[in-house]
């Protein structure tokens, strides 16, 4: 494969990567809108490792207006005992965790990706090569987003934890659902350029194309 090309795929890994990690960081994964007879609005959000909950309070002023006061709390999620997870919840405690664990590991496949799509461009023998092991090590990232996503939709569509029924899905749902749409894409990219390499065609491997040699 041509230097190019890796450059190329260790910028698109690392874009994935990002995404990945935004998904992973952010609270909003789960989202539950409502409002109560002291709140005007009250927004639960769920991400992988906290919840967050923002309530919103409408107070009269004198001059008949109203002044806005709002508190934004976070707290990590799920909890053993206020979420239930020793009891009726804890099924959905363990699956939940699950979703952070491969989260995680998707992160660390793509951290070794990276690291050996810059060994492999050191030399023309091992650019020939490290493509297998580097859409290997994509397809993994790639598949522990997947597994994070099925899990969240599971969790959202069977209504598992006792407010799901009223939420929809956040930001970090989506961006992680780009990040595994445009991992497949950069996997695919690197076998097709790898193959394509390997067969000799100039687009993919360069002037130092490999040709077999007639006998």
């Amino acid at each position: 494969m041509r230097k190019t090309s890796y450059v190329v795929a260790f910028f698109a890994v690392i874009a994935t990567m990002l995404l990945n990690i935004f998904s992973m960081q952010r609270p909003d994964w789960l989202v539950v809108h409502g409002e109560d007879i002291i709140h005007k609005s009250v927004v639960v959000e769920y991400g992988l490792g906290r919840r967050c909950e923002l309530k919103i309070i409408d107070v009269p002023s004198g001059n008949g207006g109203h002044i806005s006061y709002t508190n934004y709390e976070c707290r990590p999620f799920p909890l053993r005992v206020t979420d239930g997870c020793e009891k009726e919840n804890k099924q959905f405690c363990m699956v939940w965790g699950t979703a952070s664990y491969f989260g995680n590991l998707g992160i660390g496949f793509a951290i070794v990706a990276c690291l050996a799509i810059g060994f492999g461009v050191s030399t023309h023998s091992r650019r020939r090569r490290i493509w297998k092991s580097v859409s290997v090590l994509v397809a993994l990232h790639v598949l522990s987003q997947i597994i994070v996503f099925a899990v969240v939709t599971h969790l959202y569509r069977t209504d598992a934890f006792p407010t799901f029924q009223y939420a929809r899905p956040g930001w970090a749902y989506v961006l992680n659902t780009l990040s595994w749409v445009f991992g497949i894409l950069v996997t695919a990219g690197v076998v097709t350029t790898g193959i394509s390499a390997e067969k000799g065609h100039r687009w993919a491997a360069g002037n130092r194309a490999y040709q077999p040699i007639a006998g």
